[in-house]
């Protein structure tokens, strides 16, 4: 069984995010992540964490894709992790920069493109 991700991997993951100029809003769970999306449904991107205990990562992916089916839905994966069918992205969840190149990538540089 995974370990559960502790609430500073979160915070450090969050702090790369927003250094690299990107708003992030973060949940805690998997109800409250689903609450956070229905509220801010034109987010670019959604990013979950495998180790997410109250709901499947599947069942949230599936959840998410019923708001809004073009979001772009990235996850990220202990060495041993658990796939989920329907996002788009999976990332080794101990490389922040890894996570920040593919929003880049994805998004462009939100450094460069400020006006």
């Amino acid at each position: 069984m995974a370990e559960v991700e502790p609430p500073e991997g979160l915070s450090a993951r969050k702090l790369v995010l927003e250094t690299g100029k990107f708003n992030v809003i973060t949940a805690y769970s998997g109800q409250e992540a689903l609450r956070l999306f229905e509220k801010f449904p034109t987010s670019d991107a959604v990013i979950l964490h495998t180790s997410l205990r109250d709901l499947p990562c599947d069942e949230i992916v599936n959840k998410i894709r019923e708001i809004r089916n073009d979001v772009t839905i990235i996850v990220l994966m202990a060495a041993h992790g658990h796939y989920c069918e329907g996002a788009k992205y999976h990332v080794n969840s101990h490389e922040p920069q890894e996570l920040l190149n593919l929003l880049q990538d994805a998004f462009g540089d939100p450094r460069t493109n400020a006006a």
